[in-house]
């Protein structure tokens, strides 16, 4: 299986470039000097680094797929990326989403002209591939393809320039699209860094599968628990080629942990983070006993969040030191 290059990202970071934003890597003094600095993918005028891999994929198309326009499925960030993205190229896009989204994200990727074809989460795919025979038009799937694997990773990119003797990434892991191609960058750019992916223990199949040397299926059933709803996908045989290639390990970690977490990035970093963006932060805090040493890289993928959610998680008081390895968390915390 061919796998994405550092050539790939770099064409693709000219490809990007004016429509996803260049995210600064932010210092956290509160968590020490020289420690850890937040790749904050939330500011993205989608709101999350999906924009990367959307624009690289539509900017590719040729003026006959141009004209029959784009389908994609997604639980809403992907989905909002591509909506973006083809409003942006003056692109058609039929975006199919589970009825469980987010409202919010639902609500964005009609705002951006889309139509939005709303389903059961096990009917996405086969839905999204209805759409494209009726129409002739071309997919964009949410991780499974290279072009989305190149874009992704002109994030790892940024962070191999801005802090190259960065010693370990962190980036959350659901269907391995941003995983795969950070992890392709950095690998290749700063090779003794390592790359570690970051789960919810609620849908930890990409670890399962890493550790089992072949791909483990969670029904979705089991994936949908976890509060992190950017992280519920599997990963595919290609982005599970990538992952086995460029990942060091894949650290779980718990939903009070993704909670306190999205709950310290509000309150120190003063950023807004969905679950899924915070989980690799939850990591570095909770976890760091399972992480090698060093700088660390911190990617918060996304801030789409449900304000309900946001508001569970600051229903704490204000967050005290920064904890370490295997502080308790409870309820009042």
């Amino acid at each position: 299986m061919d796998l994405v290059t550092l050539d790939d990202i770099r064409a693709a970071a000219d490809r990007v470039r004016g429509v996803a934003v260049r995210t600064p890597l932010l210092p956290c003094p509160w968590a020490g000097p020289g420690r850890l600095w937040l790749k904050p993918e939330n500011l993205q005028p989608v709101g999350a680094f999906k924009i990367r891999g959307a624009r690289n994929a539509v900017a590719r198309l040729d003026d006959g797929q141009r004209r029959r326009g784009v389908v994609a499925y997604s639980s809403g960030n992907h989905a909002q990326a591509v909506a973006y993205a083809a409003a942006e190229a003056g692109v058609d896009a039929h975006i199919v989403m589970p009825d469980t989204a987010p409202q919010v994200k639902i609500d964005n990727t009609r705002a951006l002209g889309a139509e939005v074809v709303l389903v059961d989460t096990a009917e996405r795919e086969a839905v999204a591939h209805r759409l494209v025979a009726d129409h002739g038009a071309v997919l964009i799937p949410p991780f499974d393809h290279p072009d989305v694997i190149a874009g992704q990773g002109t994030a790892g990119l940024e962070i191999a320039t801005d802090l190259p003797d960065v010693e370990v990434v962190l980036v959350p892991v659901s269907g391995g699209g941003l995983a795969s191609g950070v992890g392709t960058a950095v690998r290749a750019l700063c090779p003794r860094a390592r790359v570690v992916g970051v789960e919810p223990e609620l849908a930890a199949d990409a670890r399962e599968s890493l550790r089992s040397g072949a791909l483990v299926d969670w029904p979705v059933e089991q994936r949908a628990r976890t509060v992190a709803d950017g992280l519920r996908a599997q990963p595919s045989a290609l982005t599970f080629a990538h992952l086995n290639a460029v990942l060091d390990d894949i650290v779980t970690v718990t939903e009070a942990e993704i909670l306190a977490a999205t709950s310290l990035l509000a309150r120190r970093a003063r950023l807004v983070a969905e679950p899924s963006g915070a989980a690799a932060t939850a990591a570095w805090l909770y976890h760091s006993d399972e992480l090698p040493p060093g700088r660390v890289v911190s990617v918060v993928s996304g801030g789409n969040v449900d304000p309900a959610v946001l508001a569970e998680a600051l229903r704490t008081d204000a967050v005290g030191p920064v904890p370490g390895p295997g502080d308790p968390l409870s309820a009042g915390r």
